[in-house]
């Protein structure tokens, strides 16, 4: 009895390992249709935006999405017309506590006393897709509204050159115009020497092939245990 019961989770473990490597291979198929955008020629061109949560609770994303829209339309306004990327870093960090004052007055108005904490840095990043393009993993330059504790999943845009939007799909980003402003954009000089790496919340979160191959090992450890 004990043998079926063990041969019963080994097949309900192959069938939902078949399903999502399905939906993985849907994924990857789909993704046929992105652009995958060169790491070495836009790492040193732009600078990212993220708003991060403080939890994944309905009531912390949803608050950070309000924090966004307000920093994003301040932010918005101070960019406009900067062209180059030493003039936007500038920019940035000289209103780093002007976007916390933004930022804590949207939190106490929803009834929260979250800290938040920005800064401008050099962070860790897996693959995004924004719009049609596919933004390799790698380390990138951006600007960071930590709310809380930020263990929660984030928001982001590519803040420099300004393309920020508050579309939580991305399916509204200007394809071309962020190739050519990309493109247009000069490379800061000795970028490499200023950089320092961290880890954030998104390469905490796994991906579905992550999951699929634990589960396959999963299966496996099952499999041994029934012949020993």
């Amino acid at each position: 009895m004990k043998r079926y019961m063990y041969f019963i989770i080994v097949l309900i473990l192959v069938i939902f390992t078949l399903n999502g490597c399905a939906q993985v291979n849907n994924i990857n198929n789909n993704s046929l249709e992105l652009n995958e955008l060169n790491y070495d020629d836009i790492k040193d061109k732009l600078i990212r935006f993220h708003v991060i949560a403080n939890s994944d609770t309905e009531e912390d994303q949803n608050l950070k999405l309000k924090v966004r829209d307000k920093v994003v339309e301040a932010l918005s306004e101070k960019l406009k017309g900067v062209e180059s990327l030493e003039e936007a870093e500038e920019i940035l960090e000289d209103n780093i506590e002007y976007v916390n004052e933004i930022a804590r007055q949207v939190i106490t108005s929803n009834n929260y006393d979250y800290e938040v904490n920005t800064m401008l840095s050099y962070e860790n990043f897996p693959n995004k897709v924004y719009g049609d393009y596919i933004f390799p993993q790698g380390n990138y330059e951006a600007y960071r509204v930590i709310i809380g504790s930020g263990q929660g999943q984030n928001w982001w845009c590519v803040m420099f050159p300004s393309l920020c939007f508050v579309d939580e799909s991305k399916s509204d980003v200007n394809s071309t115009k962020l190739k050519e402003e990309i493109e247009n954009i000069e490379p800061k000089e000795d970028k490499e020497e200023n950089k320092v790496e961290k880890n954030t919340s998104d390469l905490n979160k796994e991906d579905n092939s992550t999951k699929n191959i634990k589960v396959k090992f999963k299966i496996v450890e099952v499999i041994n245990d029934l012949f020993k």
